[in-house]
């Protein structure tokens, strides 16, 4: 296993690392203090250690953040702005992420374990490229005009949903933030948003960029704090009229019993995936290998992204050849610190994290599935993990049932195409699939066949802002990105007047 490990982090690899000057909660356009006091501790997860402390929000901070909030909305200029405007500030707020790219992908790195490489070539370029396209957006909302009858004529508005709560996650610290934020603030929404307990530090410093670019006070309020506590409050509070949470499976299931039993507020959910990656006898095999481990092993979030292609069916015409280049390739993958421009993958995002997946790891050998490569911890510091490769492997495994969030890779022969399709929807998720082959009419017709929100054809992780993203079955419902995401932040209102003269008047 080609692996390194830096001294911990101490040098950086002449990386200098900025003081972090965000660790407040940021509510009404001003860093507070939690009105408890309470504070928790942010990792390093290279090291284990303790980067800071910051503010802990919890129900009663979260009401506060939703007062101005709602202040913010009910009176405040921002959903009343034209969204030329609302356009306008966007873009200064983009091009303000674009001066600070250095410090906002080394806190990603610092507080994630994202390799600082990727976060500054795609991460917070892409986070600021969301912010601009949504601002062109923001002056195209449209409603229709409507001949209901000879009596009477109406139109339809679009406005703004109201006040969102944006729960994100640790693996996508700043995409996950924009991927939220950027169409709720084109459509004239106000909103809290909770980052990820983990990984807050970057999305305080992008309450301070909002500040900086014009937004106005409550439009933008960041809480940060714990699921049980800053989540729940934010999922059930009576004055938040949408949520809109990216996470597990599990933790989805809350948030919308949460939103059900309060106010009835809109819930969108992109949740959990177990996503197949099915590989054809015509496929070019070396490209086919190199799509399989980027599908695992995707080096922006460290092998913890909800579309990874953790199941591989193979064909099995090129199966064997398949298992061997992937274990030689994958034996020479670099994990280390994400600091270095040598790794290719950097620690997993905490401690729970690691040790789940080594779990994950112990169950599949038990269960009797073969363990081609890896499988074992790196290095004596930080959350390190080995590229892990399982052949022999079982659709009733834990490990091909179950989404790991790790480097784990299931390897499974077919034999032909109804019945790789018929397991590759064997599972109770529906984010993302994948298929390889030079056969343009079987790509199609496997694509139309898996019940998946996303279909990859001979590519892998190829996202872009003008396409829907999101899952079927228990990957959840709603949809970040393109068009689709704007709508989902607007209401539709009808305005109906009588015609001149008619017998209504």
């Amino acid at each position: 296993m080609a692996t390194h490990q830096s001294n911990g982090g101490s040098d950086n690899h002449l990386i200098k690392i900025p003081k972090i000057k965000f660790t407040k909660l940021f509510i009404n356009g001003e860093f507070v203090d939690a009105l408890a006091g309470k504070t928790f501790e942010t990792i390093d997860p290279r090291t284990g250690e303790v980067i800071t402390r910051v503010a802990e929000g919890d129900k009663e901070d979260v009401d506060l953040a939703v007062k101005a909030a709602r202040e913010a909305f009910d009176h405040g200029k921002w959903p009343r702005m034209s969204g030329f405007e609302r356009g306008r500030i966007m873009m200064k707020f983009a091009d303000l992420i674009d001066e600070n790219i250095e410090e906002l992908a080394i806190l990603d790195t610092l507080n994630a374990g994202k390799l600082l490489s990727w976060g500054k070539l795609l991460d917070i370029p892409h986070a600021a490229n969301t912010l601009r396209y949504y601002a062109g957006a923001a002056d195209k909302i449209h409603g229709k005009t409507l001949k209901l009858s000879q009596e009477m004529q109406g139109y339809t508005l679009l406005e703004p949903i109201g006040v969102v709560g944006h729960i994100i996650p640790w693996n996508f610290p700043s995409t996950m933030f924009f991927m939220k934020v950027a169409p709720a603030l084109a459509a004239g929404c106000t909103m809290i948003v909770k980052p990820a307990e983990q990984t807050p530090l970057s999305a305080l410093y992008y309450a301070h960029l909002a500040k900086l670019a014009g937004i106005p006070d409550g439009v933008l309020n960041v809480v940060n704090g714990f699921g049980p506590t800053a989540g729940s409050a934010i999922s059930s509070h009576m004055d938040i009229d949408k949520v809109s949470f990216t996470g597990s499976t599990d933790v989805g299931r809350v948030v919308m019993q949460a939103a059900a039993t309060s106010n009835l507020k809109v819930v969108s959910l992109e949740l959990g995936g177990k996503s197949p990656l099915i590989i054809f006898d015509d496929a070019d095999l070396d490209k086919a290998v190199d799509l399989a481990l980027l599908g695992i092993l995707y080096n922006k979030a460290n092998n913890q992204i909800c579309v990874a292609g953790s199941r591989v069916y193979v064909q099995e015409g090129i199966y064997d050849a398949f298992v061997k280049k992937s274990a030689e390739k994958a034996k020479t993958w670099v994990v280390g610190d994400p600091f270095d421009p040598r790794s290719q993958q950097g620690p997993q995002v905490d401690k729970k994290q690691f040790n789940k997946i080594l779990s994950y790891i112990e169950h599949g050998k038990k269960e009797g599935a073969t363990l081609l490569t890896g499988g074992k911890a790196v290095g004596e510091k930080g959350y390190y993990i080995e590229p892990t490769i399982f052949t022999d492997v079982k659709e009733d495994n834990i490990i091909v049932k179950d989404e790991i969030f790790g480097p784990v890779m299931s390897l499974m022969k077919f034999k032909t195409v109804e019945e790789a399709i018929e397991r590759a929807n064997t599972t109770r998720y529906g984010l993302a699939a994948g298929i390889v082959t030079n056969d343009l009419n079987l790509a199609n017709r496997v694509s139309r066949s898996i019940r998946a929100g996303v279909i990859w054809i001979n590519c892998y992780f190829a996202f872009d802002r003008d396409c829907p993203y999101g899952g079927y079955k228990m990957s959840g419902f709603g949809r970040d990105l393109g068009m689709d995401a704007l709508e989902k932040y607007l209401q539709t209102k009808s305005v109906v007047t009588p015609i001149y003269n008619s017998p209504w008047l």
